[in-house]
Parts: C-alpha cells; sequence; structure tokens
C-alpha cells in the first residue's frame, strides 16, 4: 500500500478520530498576531491625540450635560440641587429663547442665503482668466481672514458710526457736490441693527462661499464646456444645464458649513449690538443667561441645545462631504 506523506498524513487522537497537523493551524495564528500587532503598530501614535481630543472636547461637553440637569443658581447658592428636566422646560418655555431661536435662523438664513449669491458670482468672475487673477483673488479673501472681533469693530466704529463713520461721509460728500448742505446722517445700528449685523458677516463670509465655489468651478470637465459651446449653447445655457447642476453638491457643503458657523456666531453680535434691539441670538443669549444671570444650570441646558442643534446641522455636511469625495475617487 502507497504510504502518505508526512505533509498530509493526519494524527490520530485517543478516540480514533482524526485532527488537523498542529503545524497547519499555528501559522494561521501567527499570522493572525501578526497583523493586530502591525495594526495596533499603526495606531498607537495616534493614541495621545485621541486621549487629548476626549479630554479637551468631550469631557467638558459631558460636564455641561451634567451641569443641566442640576438646580445651580450663583445668586442663590443654597438651592443647589438636582433639577431633573425643569432645565429644558424652562429654555424651550421662555419667551427670551423662542426670540433667541428666531432671531438666530433669521440671522443665519439671511447670510448664509447672501453670501451663497455674492460668491458664486465672485467664484464666475475669478473663474476666468484676466490680468492680475492673483492679487484680485487675494484681495477677495482677506475679510475671512480677518479676526472677527477686529471686523466687528471695523464694521462699528469706522463704517457704522453716525459722526464719523466712512458709510455716513460718504453720504456727505455726495450731497455736497449737488450742493446740499443738510445731508442724511442716520445712526445704522440704531436703525437697522439686525441688518447692520448681518451685513458685517455677510462681508466676512461671502470670500468662505467663493472658495468652496472655486474650486468646483475648476472641477468641471472641460470638454463638455467646449462640447456644448461648439453645438451653439449660450452662455446661460452653459450655467443653467452644465455649472449649476456641477455646483449642488458645492453648494450644499457651503451652506451646511456656513450655516454651523454662523449659528454659533457670537463676536458680531456683542460687539456691534450688544444683544440690543432684537439682535440677541442663541450664543449672545446663552451668554446672558451664564454670566449676567449666573444662572450656570439653565445656560448649561442651552448650551446643549445648541450642540444637538449644531450637531444635526454638521452630519449633513459631513454626508455631503463623503458624497464629494467618493465622486472625485469614480473620476
Amino acid at each position: 500500500m502507497p504510504t502518505k506523506s508526512a505533509e498530509t498524513r493526519n494524527e490520530t487522537d485517543g478516540r480514533g478520530g482524526t485532527r488537523r497537523p498542529s503545524s497547519a493551524a499555528r501559522p494561521r495564528r501567527d499570522t493572525g498576531t501578526a497583523r493586530r500587532a502591525a495594526g495596533w503598530a499603526r495606531r498607537a501614535p495616534l493614541l495621545p491625540a485621541l486621549v487629548f481630543l476626549v479630554v479637551v472636547t468631550q469631557l467638558p461637553f459631558v460636564a455641561t450635560v451634567v451641569i443641566s440637569f442640576t438646580r445651580w443658581n450663583a445668586l442663590a447658592p443654597d438651592n443647589k440641587g438636582f433639577a431633573a428636566f425643569d432645565n429644558y422646560k424652562a429654555v424651550f418655555t421662555d419667551p427670551a429663547m423662542r426670540s433667541a431661536i428666531w432671531t438666530t435662523v433669521l440671522l443665519t438664513v439671511t447670510v448664509v442665503l447672501v453670501s451663497l449669491v455674492l460668491g458664486l458670482g465672485l467664484a464666475l468672475l475669478l473663474d476666468r482668466k484676466f490680468w492680475g487673477r492673483g492679487v484680485v483673488r487675494t484681495m477677495l479673501i482677506t475679510p475671512f481672514l480677518v479676526v472677527p472681533v477686529a471686523a466687528a469693530l471695523l464694521w462699528k466704529h469706522a463704517l457704522y458710526n453716525a459722526s464719523y463713520g466712512l458709510i455716513n461721509g460718504t453720504l456727505t460728500w455726495i450731497w455736497k457736490l449737488f450742493g446740499s448742505a443738510d445731508p442724511p446722517q442716520p445712526d445704522w445700528m440704531t436703525a437697522s441693527p439686525l441688518a447692520a449685523v448681518e451685513v458685517a458677516l455677510i462681508w466676512q463670509w461671502t470670500p468662505f462661499m467663493m472658495l468652496i465655489l472655486l474650486a468646483g468651478l475648476q472641477s468641471r470637465p472641460a470638454d463638455a464646456v467646449e462640447a456644448a459651446r461648439v453645438d451653439g449653447a449660450s452662455a446661460f445655457d452653459v450655467f443653467r444645464y452644465l455649472t449649476l447642476p456641477h455646483l449642488r453638491r458645492y453648494l450644499e457643503l457651503a451652506a451646511l458649513l456656513g450655516t454651523v458657523y454662523v449659528v454659533q456666531n457670537f463676536d458680531a453680535v456683542f460687539t456691534i449690538t450688544s444683544g440690543g434691539l432684537g439682535t440677541a441670538n442663541l450664543p449672545y443669549t446663552i451668554y446672558q443667561t451664564f454670566y449676567q444671570a449666573h444662572d450656570y444650570g439653565r445656560a448649561s441646558a442651552q448650551g446643549v441645545v445648541v450642540v444637538v442643534c449644531s450637531l444635526l446641522v454638521a452630519t449633513f455636511a459631513l454626508r455631503t462631504v463623503s458624497s464629494l469625495l467618493r465622486e472625485e475617487v469614480t473620476r
């Protein structure tokens, strides 16, 4: 009878059964161990950054959630204790909070939509080749690089001020050109407080929208545009049927990211109007509750509500980014 080779011969156990040779299982176990070790070796350098991120971002948020369920007002230290959902009930039934939510929605929608339209127009202009395009692009980006508080101070004192502001100074100069000695000198921050904040934010966020949309324009397939022009399509037809559908994802991304940031804006409201005359948004209302009313529990509940709403918007933004990346990979 032919004998089995050493590589294929099975070993018998004490009950007459057969078992796989131990040399076949050992390499598999060694391979799995090596793969896990290699995975940990790749992840180990990221662990300190992950721990730091959790400590800096997640632990304070957890503390905020815990405080939001407590009755804690610095003006009444003896009345401190567990409040269950009382702070959240107060948040959703407070008229000032409802007014702040409406102001935040109106401010965010206006700033994002107007910034998108202006950013799209500037992106279309910068997508063309002309002399000095690099300098013009740098100058248009500059407002987004200005520190938010400095930008708000610039608009409050250099532009809006009724006595020495540039806007009223320009009105005075124009009226003098036509021989009038009584030019209008409106107090912009008192006459239109919310519009004053919106204009300052639009000036600052339009470059951000322009950058995203310009990146989308430069990723257009040039051959499709050239083919449409050869077929006799007008510039409006190219924009309507080729450019705008291609920019849809970029418009969504710009709108979502702009919404996340503008909802959290505090600098412009605090600096220009100090939250007065119906301009108090959610961040400023939280500031008032925490630093002026010293109600730490209710302020924490307000902060948790704002964070949850921002996370919902950020989730859609991340999905949009992921879809954009998938489209780029499949090209």
